[in-house]
């Protein structure tokens, strides 16, 4: 039976830390579906690659920037300014990185005229998986964990990384389990509604961020550490119900289910900015998921089959022939 989840016996492998690493393998995950999901619409997975050389450092810069104003008191001083910039210590909060790495890649979306929508819908279930996998380098630097509990699931932490007040507690609440399974299951949810096909292009982002803010919500409450407030309530609990009411406007905004001659959501038409060009498609073949739409009407084909790709069920894609 599980009496608790012990503390992590290292936190580094050579000179690599363990929170950098849990970082970097959740964008590289996200990176990898978003490939596939964008291939599957018919899009040049390259573009997601340019996409992620800036969002990602925007987003990385975004989060940093975020823990520092929101606990600007530890930097503050002579003496603790230059921690910084110590981002292997830990501090990273989601919601600057959210933010930033969203903005920079709207402006390259912008610039190179591609489909927005399109886009959004790709990365909807692809943040919150490298968010999940993000979250278990908490787990390595021992911080950002809940109050004490005595549930079996509690979560061991060496004394050193204790809050004062809690000096003597053995088990406490494991957050940064919390939030990874809660946005594992947001991800999964998000697939599924998009194989639907339901809503409009673009709308499973807005989705992705209310979701996310709602689990962070009751996540925060149950945080220990110290954290900028307002009127007694933390600061990051009050973002999170503004972040969820603007995604539900978005959400909501012209209306979130598809209309009559609304565009085929995940669908890129042939030779837009970004889509795989004829001769790429015929070139690659079935190497292409879920048969993107510039195949299908090249001189001489005999049209694609109507029964979608057994791939297309693993990224939540089901394009439809024509564009």
């Amino acid at each position: 039976m599980l009496s608790s989840i012990p503390a992590p016996p290292f936190n580094s492998i050579g000179p690599f830390r363990l929170y950098g690493l849990m970082i970097a393998l959740g964008v590289l995950a996200a990176v990898w579906l978003a490939q596939r999901r964008y291939r599957a619409a018919g899009g040049d997975p390259d573009v997601i690659s340019n996409l992620a050389f800036v969002a990602v450092p925007a987003g990385l810069i975004g989060a940093r920037l975020y823990h520092v104003i929101t606990d600007w008191p530890k930097y503050n001083s002579a003496e603790t300014w230059t921690n910084a910039f110590k981002i292997w210590q830990g501090g990273l909060g989601i919601p600057g990185g959210i933010i930033c790495g969203t903005l920079a890649g709207l402006i390259y979306v912008r610039a190179k005229r591609l489909n927005l929508g399109v886009l959004l819908d790709v990365a909807a279930p692809c943040l919150p998986i490298a968010q999940a996998l993000g979250r278990w380098g908490n787990y390595f630097n021992q911080e950002l964990f809940g109050r004490p509990t005595s549930l079996p699931w509690g979560l061991e932490v060496d004394p050193l990384y204790r809050p004062d007040r809690y000096r003597t507690e053995a088990t406490f609440h494991p957050t940064f389990l919390y939030e990874s399974l809660w946005n594992l299951a947001l991800a999964a949810l998000i697939i599924a509604i998009g194989s639907r096909k339901r809503l409009r292009s673009g709308k499973l982002f807005p989705l992705y961020v209310g979701g996310y803010f709602l689990g962070r919500m009751w996540v925060e409450e149950l945080r220990s550490d110290p954290a900028a407030m307002l009127g007694g309530v933390r600061w990051n609990f009050v973002f999170a119900i503004v972040m969820v009411v603007v995604s539900a406007a978005w959400l909501l905004w012209r209306g979130p289910l598809r209309r009559d001659g609304d565009p085929e959501p995940l669908t890129i038409a042939p030779g837009s900015p970004g889509s795989i060009p004829l001769e790429s498609a015929a070139v690659e073949g079935d190497d292409l998921v879920g048969e993107p739409g510039p195949q299908l009407d090249r001189p001489g084909s005999e049209g694609a089959s109507a029964e979608p790709d057994e791939r297309d069920a693993e990224v939540g894609v089901n394009p439809q022939e024509g564009s």
